[in-house]
Formats: structure tokens, sequence, C-alpha cells
């Protein structure tokens, strides 16, 4: 992984750094440094675990906010693990809900009790790259929470979300095209 993207962020800066105007190296810079953000290295790498869970099923979503971690359940005794942040303390919830929609680069309007919370973010973002939600969302259920990526790798391990789990945007990616509206997702404690 780390080879193929020396070699993207040598292209880039090929490419970028091309043109006559000096800064432009700066610009390639920033760049390819907004390229790693979203598509770099893992906080915690994901991997294929034995799972001996029988009472959840092929395709379920299971969250385990003490370890700090998401279960996609594969079948035959295995799951992907990924690495996830969860909610700080005081945010914290455990339930069954559903996947209820999708987005890829979803806009972002944070729920009325964040805004009470925190006046100084802003009433609405279009999604992109600098957008909270990174990458993918899931929608669980008729709740604020969602299942969605984040450009924070530093977060991932750890509690300081407002209730929603977040995943590296690589991670979230790899799930969302996974998981269907209808997905069992379960959160425990």
């Amino acid at each position: 992984m780390r080879l193929r993207l020396g070699i993207l962020a040598t292209a880039l800066t090929g490419m970028m750094l091309g043109s006559p105007v000096e800064a432009n190296a700066s610009q390639a810079a920033n760049k390819i440094a907004e390229i790693f953000n979203v598509i770099g290295a893992e906080a915690i790498p994901p991997q294929v675990v034995i799972w001996r869970h029988p009472q959840y099923k092929r395709g379920d979503v299971v969250v385990s906010t003490t370890h700090r971690r998401l279960y996609y359940v594969l079948g035959r005794g295995q799951a992907i693990e990924y690495g996830v942040g969860v909610g700080r303390t005081g945010f914290t919830w455990s339930g069954v809900k559903t996947v209820t929609r999708k987005r890829e680069w979803p806009d972002w309007t944070p729920p009325t009790a964040m805004m009470k919370r925190r006046p100084d973010i802003p009433h609405h973002m279009v999604g992109g790259v600098d957008n909270p939600l990174g990458a993918r969302a899931l929608y669980l259920g008729s709740s604020e929470y969602r299942i969605h990526g984040s450009n924070e790798q530093d977060t991932i391990g750890t509690a300081v979300s407002s209730g929603c789990i977040r995943m590296t945007n690589r991670d979230v990616v790899d799930l969302y095209n996974r998981v269907k509206v209808g997905t069992k997702v379960v959160v425990l404690d």
C-alpha cells in the first residue's frame, strides 16, 4: 500500500509541478496532503477475525463501544473487525438499529442539541473532504446517529464523538460497499 501511495504522490507532484509557476509546489503539497488524509494509512487496520457469536447473522453489523471495534459478520465463523471512534462519556448508547439510508460524501447538518453545545460550528456543511461525516454515512433508523467516515484518524479507537460511530474514510467506504439498506446494526456497551 505504501508503494502505491508513494507512486500516487510522485505522479501528482510531477503533474502539479510541471507548471512553470513555483507557487504550484505549495499547491501540490496541499493537494497531496488532502488526498492522503482521505485515503491514507489506517489508524487501526481492519482484519478478518474468528466470530463466535451465532446470534448474529451474515451481514449484521455489531459495534462494541467498550472495545471500540465494529464487526461486519461474514458468516462461517468470521467477521471483519474495524477500529472505530465512539461516543464520549455522556454520549454513549446501545441498542438495535437498522440502516435506513446510505450517502456518499453526505452533507452535514448538526443536530439542535449539538448546536446548543457548540454554537461555533456551522449550521450546515456540504459534503466533501472537510465535512465531519467524511466519505460515506450509514444512517441508523430515525435516530440522529450514523456510522460515518472521519478525516481525524487519531480519533479512531477513542471515545470522542457525540454518539456517532466514526471510521477512517477508507474503512467506511469498504463497509458502505458491503452493507445494504435494511441491515441490522447492534451497538453494545
